[in-house]
């Protein structure tokens, strides 16, 4: 028997829809949610338990339909009442000032013109039909005059109103064509590549594709798998919808409950619009989508009026391009490279190519499976791309240009620099090579004890590093600390300046706190947090030194792949003699006696988004001071995420999983010391 009479089970039903697209809001677009995701999920699932019981009382406008309807056949088109133009581009400041000239030409004034400046997402276009407050239909933008009817796909993205919220009659547009972009965001893309790789499905090339890729899936449930999101950025016809601004008219979409871009400029000389440019793409590889450029647009819809459109674009708006930050060239050859811990990595050597004002000649191949996985031979032609500083990679052969004369690439058996054997441990996809004196390997432990989070010795920079190994004067980063004024002098284009500057960093770098030299050991698997906490556990070299498997796999927070690679190392003599070289050398080790509170103890917490009133590295020192710990990634174990602006996919895990979000106030709350 149902928990509800049949008198209340219309207004149960209606009263859970109308809430839940309340906190869809709240959550979506004021970013100010009121209840906690478990809170939200247990009213969903309510809702779905009551709808299922009363089939008759199905609505597509219900918080539920979010979950997916039945396939459909085919997709059916519909013809857009005012076309979804392209637009012009530029690819230089002269090309915007042109722009702004021709404005001015064609409204036959010298005026100073406002713009509207907006990131230009790299999605799919959209246009979502709202009639009377309700979305009655969705499409593609398809060819700007036609496209497809995604209405379905449309309602399973969580932050596209079903219903729009203006419950005045008067104040309710009758008939609303919203325009806006769905994307996916890049870290969500890449699980999803991730998980087709497993199963053995081609990947997505790019996000974009991705994104396009799952709108126009014939099911919408699994459209639904996939956590789209969506910036809305205009309208096609409208009625009683009055405004004469562009940015007006976004802040009203926003009221009715339209997600809109919190990065938008609005209102700003031409002038302004170039120095935004460049802030924004310095910015662009910190958030957590792909944007390729600026959208600028005349603020004013009656001047938008009077500039008009050609038959391809809108004379009022125009596309500031970033450069393209994916490519094709061709594979020449893969090579291998040797790392600190002896992993071979194949690299692949590409004819250059330019990839965001870069040119690349390499990429990372990752490792063998990978390349079986993909594919990939040498002659290839490829697809390849480049984020942010991130090392460039090929995302996709491009098999249609096969000419038969491309060659598999086989891994050595033998280390390519050193010729000793090379081996593969089980569950592990990386061959390495089992020679710890191999040169490869000394050259990048030595870049990684030097390195800023290590010992930060200024100067001693890769080419340095090289030469030092080659003429045999570093053959472990012990002998660092023994190198002499008159030996580096003779080295290339280093004279007696640049070698008494050297001298002093190396002294200078003498004293170090315990993380700081575990870090720098270059222990497996240990990084800058693993050190952090070992450092507070054993406190010294010699406890760690010392201590078992069992004593280190029992800290909270390391697991036994960890504590054995520890162990391992430390049992290695050449290691043990390298560690006393270097206390032997003068090296001393800080110790801190800093009063810790436990107010957060055993909490976890991981950092998203960026904060205001803080950097992450103060947020971490303050979660840390009060005995809590950060991680890089949202688990079950997560006890908060901190969400800051423009938070990534961590918040959308966070989310799914039912972890408490607080912000950068409520943290400052919690790590303050209760006296």
């Amino acid at each position: 028997m149902s928990a509800y009479s049949e008198q209340s089970v219309i207004a149960k039903i209606e009263k859970l829809r109308s809430e839940l697209h309340r906190h869809n809001y709240r959550y979506y677009v004021l970013d100010d949610p009121e209840i906690s995701d478990a809170e939200y999920d247990r009213m969903i699932q309510e809702l779905i338990a009551l709808e299922t019981a009363h089939p008759e009382l199905a609505s597509p406008d219900s918080p539920s339909a979010r979950v997916g309807a039945a396939p459909l056949e085919k997709f059916e088109t519909v013809q857009h009442s005012v076309p979804m133009l392209s637009l012009d581009n530029g690819v230089s400041d002269a090309d915007i000032l042109d722009f702004d000239k021709r404005v001015k030409k064609n409204l036959d004034t010298s005026d100073n013109i406002l713009y509207t400046a907006e990131p230009k997402m790299d999605g799919l276009a959209v246009e979502m039909v709202y009639e009377n407050g309700r979305l009655i239909t969705a499409s593609t933008r398809g060819d700007g005059v036609k496209g497809e009817v995604i209405t379905e796909n449309i309602r399973t993205i969580r932050s596209v109103p079903l219903l729009l919220r203006e419950q005045s009659a008067e104040k309710m547009p009758r008939y609303l064509e919203v325009r806006g972009e769905v994307f996916m965001g890049r870290e969500t893309f890449r699980q999803l590549n991730e998980e087709r790789l497993k199963a053995n499905v081609p990947v997505f090339a790019n996000p974009r594709n991705a994104a396009a890729g799952s709108l126009r899936q014939l099911d919408p449930r699994e459209t639904a798998k996939r956590p789209l999101e969506i910036y809305c950025y205009g309208l096609g016809k409208a009625e009683g919808f009055v405004s004469d601004s562009h940015w007006e008219r976004l802040q009203i979409l926003k009221r009715l409950g339209f997600r809109i871009n919190p990065m938008i400029r609005a209102k700003i000389s031409i002038q302004e619009v170039l120095d935004y440019y460049q802030e924004l793409s310095q910015k662009r590889h910190e958030l957590h989508y792909d944007i390729d450029g600026m959208v600028i647009k005349v603020d004013s819809l009656s001047l938008q009026a009077e500039l008009g459109a050609t038959s391809r674009s809108p004379r009022w708006a125009i596309a500031y391009k970033f450069s393209a930050i994916q490519k094709t060239t061709k594979i020449i050859d893969i090579g291998i490279q040797v790392g600190r811990t002896g992993a071979l990595t194949p690299v692949a050597h590409l004819e250059p190519v330019n990839i965001a004002g870069v040119t690349v000649s390499r990429a990372t191949l990752h490792n063998e499976d990978e390349i079986r996985r993909k594919d990939i031979r040498i002659g290839d032609a490829v697809l390849v791309q480049r984020a942010g500083d991130v090392i460039p990679e090929v995302v996709k052969v491009i098999e249609s240009a096969r000419t038969g004369a491309e060659k598999e690439f086989v891994m050595p058996k033998q280390c390519p620099v050193c010729g000793a054997a090379v081996y593969r441990e089980k569950d592990e996809a990386v061959q390495r090579c089992n020679n710890i004196n191999c040169s490869a390997q000394i050259k990048a432990r030595i870049r990684h004890f030097a390195s800023k989070a290590a010992f930060d010795i200024d100067g001693l920079g890769e080419k340095l590093i090289e030469q030092l190994v080659n003429k045999g004067m570093l053959l472990s980063y012990a002998d660092i600390f023994s190198l002499k004024k008159e030996q580096l002098q003779s080295l290339e284009r280093m004279g007696p300046k640049s070698a008494e500057n050297l001298i002093r960093a190396i002294e200078n770098s003498r004293r170090i706190s315990f993380d700081r030299f575990i870090y720098a050991l270059g222990i497996r698997h240990v990084g800058e947090n693993i050190a952090d906490i070992l450092a507070e556990k054993f406190e010294n070299p010699e406890k760690l030194s010392s201590a078992d498997v069992a004593d280190v796999e029992s800290i909270d927070g390391i697991g036994p792949e960890i504590a054995e690679s520890i162990r391992n190392f430390f049992e290695q003599e050449e290691n043990r003699n390298t560690l006393n070289r270097l206390m032997a050398s003068g090296v001393e080790i800080l110790t801190e006696n800093k009063p810790k509170q436990n107010l957060l103890e055993g909490k976890t917490f991981v950092l998203t988004g960026t904060l205001e009133s803080m950097t992450r590295n103060e947020a971490k020192e303050k979660i840390e001071a009060a005995g809590g710990k950060v991680s890089s990634s949202v688990s079950r174990n997560t006890d908060y995420v901190v969400a800051g602006k423009d938070p990534g996919s961590k918040l959308d895990k966070a989310v799914k999983i039912g972890i408490q979000i607080i912000d950068e106030k409520m943290l400052q709350e919690l790590t303050a010391e209760k006296r």
